[in-house]
């Protein structure tokens, strides 16, 4: 199963992004990454040690005896050695138990990377809190995770993500930009519109003060008018209802001109209303955009999880062939050693048996040629005598 590939983004990138996608392309790679994971398998090994040791009897017959009294033995040379740490005084002894130590860890290790499904089982056997320990492998997986993408990124690659990057970043500081100009023009409209209605507030303030003032003066005029009336309410009772009737015209005039007031303020009113509602309305559409972005992430994210669950699945089952593959190429190994050594040593038997004719055969033919040079001198002599008594004879 493939994940998706996000638009505008190149698949090296994305590959580069994502270290799951990316697969050992050589031997000395796959090479590389076997010793980083033995690496963290030892590790892990390591942290839960002191767990079993504490467990020993619990875990004794999952173990079985090897591995027990190579634990035994570990424990007691720990205990040894925090003695001598306590007490300093001899460092010979303690180099040297260090070192017995040391074996003795080594030992263990071998023997638990020679049972993979043991060291399967007690992982989700035995619980470990949380220890520095477990920092140290986490943040060794990430130095084999990164040293996987640095082995695996072309330098072309590596200058895609760089870019890529790039304009990721550029991207977010325009958006953060808007995102500001535009918060900055909701506080600013925001503030215009309470200022506009402090000042409207602080004018309807102002005219219901006038209009109190100016009914408690009308008040008072009346009363003055009254009293004047009433001591000239023959004489003046035409002026005194003349200023009546222009008095209640005024109020009358006010009270029009605050109806006026107060509809063109809630006309003012409902349009800075109309904004608010039309910038809550942009507000809401930026939320949902959000939303469906996060969303549309959420379900990427859910994708590239499921994903990687699936090759974590595969993995364990391509780790657990590996071990059994490992075991037995190591048998075929020592089968073909074992094989190699016989030829050998037939090859120098039958070498040895070569030298050994050679060397009877040259030492025959020097006995042969010495027999018949010996057998051709004394052939000579005899002649040699025979001829001297002829010469003898036929002088005599």
């Amino acid at each position: 199963m493939a994940t998706p590939r996000k638009a505008g983004i190149p698949l090296s990138v994305m590959k580069v992004l994502d270290p799951h996608q990316l697969k050992p392309d050589s031997t000395e790679t796959e090479r590389i990454l076997t010793v980083f994971d033995e690496a963290i398998v030892k590790l892990e090994i390591t942290r839960l040690i002191p767990r079993i040791i504490g467990s020993l009897e619990r875990f004794a017959r999952m173990l079985g005896p090897e591995i027990t009294s190579s634990l035994l033995e570990l424990q007691k040379l720990s205990v040894e050695i925090q003695d001598l740490l306590t007490s300093p005084g001899d460092e010979e002894r303690r180099r040297a138990v260090e070192q017995r130590l040391k074996c003795s860890l080594r030992n263990t290790l071998r023997l638990f990377l020679a049972n993979p499904l043991l060291y399967h089982g007690l992982k989700y056997e035995v619980w470990v809190r949380q220890s520095p320990a477990d920092v140290f492998i986490k943040a060794f997986k990430e130095f084999r995770d990164f040293m996987l993408e640095r082995l695996l990124t072309s330098p072309d690659e590596e200058k895609e993500k760089i870019q890529f990057m790039e304009d990721i970043s550029l991207r977010i500081e325009k958006n953060t930009e808007t995102i500001s100009a535009l918060q900055a023009e909701l506080e600013a409209a925001i503030q215009t519109r309470d200022e506009e209605i402090n000042s409207k507030d602080k004018k309807i303030e102002n005219l219901k003060t006038s209009m109190e003032n100016l009914t408690k003066e009308c008040k008072a005029d009346i009363q003055q008018i009254t009293k004047e009336g009433e001591k000239q309410q023959k004489e003046d009772e035409k002026a005194s209802q003349d200023m009546c009737a222009r008095l209640e015209q005024d109020v009358l005039r006010l009270r029009a001109q605050f109806k006026a007031l107060v509809l063109e303020h809630r006309a003012s009113e409902l349009v800075l209303r109309k904004k608010k509602c039309k910038t809550e309305r942009e507000t809401e559409k930026w939320v949902q955009k959000y939303d469906t972005d996060m969303a549309e992430k959420q379900a990427t994210y859910e994708e590239v999880e499921a994903v990687y669950n699936e090759e974590k699945a595969q993995l364990a089952l391509l780790m657990e062939k590996h071990a059994l593959l490992l075991q037995e190429y190591t048998e075929i190994e020592e089968e073909r050693r074992m094989l190699k050594e016989k030829a050998e040593e037939a090859a120098r038997e039958a070498a040895r048996r070569n030298d050994a004719a050679t060397y009877i055969q040259a030492f025959w033919k020097g006995y042969l040629v010495r027999s018949i040079y010996k057998s051709k001198l004394k052939k000579g002599k005899g002649k040699g005598k025979g001829k001297g008594k002829g010469k003898g004879k036929g002088k005599k």
